[in-house]
């Protein structure tokens, strides 16, 4: 048997959510301008998993706190009916990007904003914002 040099670093491991049936998979990359706040609020149709290759992002889902990722960690969140508040470039002066595999169903959309009557009506899900001074 031949040996590798290879050298394998686990950066997430979470329970694989409910797939559907045929569910297709999408690897994309994702760069934020300095200061841009992301996609508005919105949701996926299944999982997403990422890994910060450069920067920093500002991350919420529904019902946790806002956080920052930096480059060389790695992100997921459970799609379906959680809505994904940030993925913002938490740098003023230096582009943030991020690789991300998403999980869907055949030809449901990867991703779909939610309006602002939507917000409104789940604003108790959503966590306490920072206070700033």
């Amino acid at each position: 048997m031949q040996s590798s040099n290879s050298i394998f670093t686990s950066l997430a491991h979470q329970p694989l959510p409910a797939v559907p049936d045929d569910a297709e998979v999408m690897t994309a990359t994702v760069e934020v301008p300095p200061g841009d706040p992301g996609t508005p609020p919105h949701r996926h149709s299944g999982p997403v998993y990422g890994y910060v290759t450069e920067g920093a992002i500002v991350w919420e889902l529904e019902g946790e706190p806002e956080r920052v990722i930096r480059a060389g960690e790695a992100f997921w969140e459970p799609g379906g009916d959680v809505i994904h508040y940030q993925a913002g470039n938490a740098l003023a002066d230096a582009w943030s990007r991020f690789v991300v595999v998403m999980v869907h169903a055949p030809g449901a959309p990867m991703l779909t904003l939610v309006d602002e009557a939507e917000l409104a009506e789940r604003r108790h899900l959503r966590a306490p914002r920072p206070v700033t001074a």
